[in-house]
């Protein structure tokens, strides 16, 4: 089964059924299900845990979601920090290495294709990965 990793910004949609965005996650995501394995790795659970109070309302999202938390290998945030390099060479105002760096880094060394809203510095930084977006 081929794996997806999950960008913050589809699960912070999904959180919430208000969102502009919810219909295309959940509807794209349930489109997907029954050949994928849906993931997600440190950097997405740190940057989702802002919206919540308690590590269990985080844990219960989650857990709901079906979402497995994947380790990111050595390899991934190497590759991040080549992406940063870049990025920084093409003037990017940033001082650290952006958690979009450690994702699409980790979607390309593992061979998972990335569902997403955040086009830019995914294309343009990891170019050969396989993005799913919303049609533009």
């Amino acid at each position: 089964m081929a794996h997806i990793l999950i960008d913050t910004c589809v699960v912070t949609d999904l959180a919430d059924r208000h969102s502009t965005w919810f219909e295309w996650s959940a509807t794209t995501l349930e489109q997907l299900d029954q050949q994928h394995t849906f993931v997600i790795n440190p950097i997405i659970y740190s940057e989702c845990s802002v919206g919540f109070e308690t590590i269990e309302e985080v844990e219960a999202l989650f857990k709901h979601l079906g979402f497995a938390i994947k380790p990111t290998p050595k390899e991934a945030l190497f590759l991040a920090g080549k992406a940063f390099l870049q990025y920084k060479r093409r003037k990017g105002g940033k001082i650290n290495v952006l958690p979009d760096f450690f994702i699409g880094a980790h979607a390309t060394v593992a061979g998972y294709r990335l569902m997403t809203r955040d086009k830019g510095r995914f294309s343009s930084y990891f170019p050969h990965l396989g993005l799913i977006m919303p049609d533009s």
